[in-house]
């Protein structure tokens, strides 16, 4: 506050003299967004902000950017209504605050020492509650996760390899006492940059201090089990091809590449149980009428009601129980997809209805979609929501695990965490959508 009045009373002394660029009052505009103006001091204050959270995006541009998003995001929350309690916002200081294991009085004396005043760690946690509530009134209606996604996602994760060996690269820059802050901005610099292994490799000759810095920073195949637990959790988040974030450690900052992986299936990962459905037909051309018109399965039961006695059979077994002629037409069917087999005095219409991992046929859930959703931050300016826990029996059934872990290998996600995950990242991909949207269908200009 003292601050503010005495560049008041500095612009009252100077009248109307014309000033300087460089000396015009830090609370001048820097740019409009619709009706509001975002000053120099607020871009000031936010750039200190990211910096202290040791934030990767800190520059003016990026910062600038951050800055008109949360104006849209708070215009967006005052149209249809929306008003950030007292109480909303002191929570929400609370909870960024807890993140750094401090409370919010502590947090605030933190920032201050770097420069940061309290108005604007206020206005950063308000546009980011606004958004959320603006997400679970706009957005969280509209998604909904099937069974069909969720079990799709399942066979996904039961049929990706289990990684036992990993090809990495490393670069380590020192970081002596008082050399923290360069060696984390380099750090920062490499991993935003490099885009393929060469751009690592060139990295890690020109800044790294280990004997592996003349190879590009190259190490032999590792033994996952060989790395350290929490090393492990973080390069198993790695997709081949790409660095991982900088990590400090006593004295240094360190990246990784991984340049590739190599795994082993689980158990039983191929073995698959069958839906099908099949008709007993007087010919192969009745059979082609059938398929002609009928669509699913439920469509040729449909059919089979004008035959007298009933001639479908649908049942569901391991694919290694079907008789050999039935699962060699399986073998080549998409769902609800059907093939006849001419036996010359008769026929067969065979259908598939479903395939599924033999491992995730046990805990089929009777998934109820939930009535309301409960909110859950899945980034520091924007958050999402999950679905609420269903009700009963459908909410033991959505979270019991997939499968019993084998030893050494990790389990299945169980269902509800896999729809959770679904529904989150569906949310935000439709968070940053509307965001696009406001902004393009915003008047964002500069004095």
């Amino acid at each position: 506050m003292r601050r503010i009045i005495r560049v008041t009373a500095l612009a009252m002394m100077l009248g109307g003299a014309a000033l300087p660029v460089a000396a015009q009052s830090p609370f001048a505009p820097v740019i409009y967004v619709n009706d509001a103006a975002v000053t120099a001091f607020e871009l000031d204050q936010r750039m200190r902000f990211v910096q202290v959270l040791g934030g990767a995006n800190a520059d003016r541009e990026s910062v600038l950017r951050e800055l008109v998003n949360d104006r849209l995001k708070t215009q967006a929350a005052r149209q249809i209504g929306i008003e950030i309690t007292d109480e909303a916002l002191q929570q929400g200081l609370a909870e960024f605050a807890g993140r750094a294991n401090l409370g919010t009085d502590e947090f605030i004396a933190e920032l201050g020492r770097a420069g940061v005043e309290p108005q604007s760690y206020r206005d950063f946690v308000r546009a980011g509650i606004a958004w959320r509530e603006v997400v679970r009134a706009r957005i969280v209606p509209q998604i909904n996760v099937t069974d069909r996604e969720v079990e799709q996602a399942l066979t996904r994760q039961l049929q990706a390899p289990i990684v036992t060996d990993v090809l990495l690269s490393e670069l380590v820059i020192p970081a002596p006492p008082g050399a923290e802050s360069r060696a984390l901005a380099q750090a920062t610099e490499v991993a935003g940059s490099v885009r393929s292994e060469a751009d690592f490799a060139a990295a890690a000759r020109r800044l790294s201090a280990t004997p592996t810095a003349p190879q590009g920073g190259r190490l032999p195949w590792t033994p996952l089990d060989n790395l350290a637990p929490s090393l492990r959790q973080i390069v198993l988040r790695i997709e081949p091809g790409r660095s991982s974030a900088p990590l400090t450690v006593p004295g240094a900052v360190v990246l990784f590449f991984v340049r590739d992986t190599r795994g082993t299936q689980r158990a039983g990962a191929n073995d698959q149980t069958v839906d099908y459905l099949t008709m007993t037909l007087p010919s192969a051309a009745e059979g082609a009428r059938i398929l002609s018109v009928a669509r699913s399965c439920e469509e040729v039961r449909a059919e089979a009601r004008r035959y007298s006695p009933d001639p479908v059979s649908r049942q569901t077994v391991p694919l290694g129980a079907v008789p050999a002629d039935i699962a060699q037409r399986l073998a080549s069917l998409d769902d609800n997809e059907g093939s006849v087999i001419d036996y010359g005095a008769g026929a067969r219409l065979v259908m598939l209805c479903d395939r599924t991992p033999t491992a995730l046929v046990e805990a089929e859930p009777a998934w109820i979609t939930p009535p309301g959703v409960a909110p859950t931050a899945t980034r520091e300016s924007q958050a999402a929501a999950v679905p609420a826990a269903p009700a009963g029996d459908a909410a033991s059934a959505d979270a019991a695990p997939a499968e019993t872990a084998e030893p050494g290998v990790p389990p299945l996600a169980a269902r509800a965490d896999v729809r959770e995950d679904i529904f989150n990242a569906r949310i935000s991909a439709a968070a940053d959508a509307y965001l696009a949207e406001l902004r393009a269908d915003a008047l964002v200009r500069q004095p």
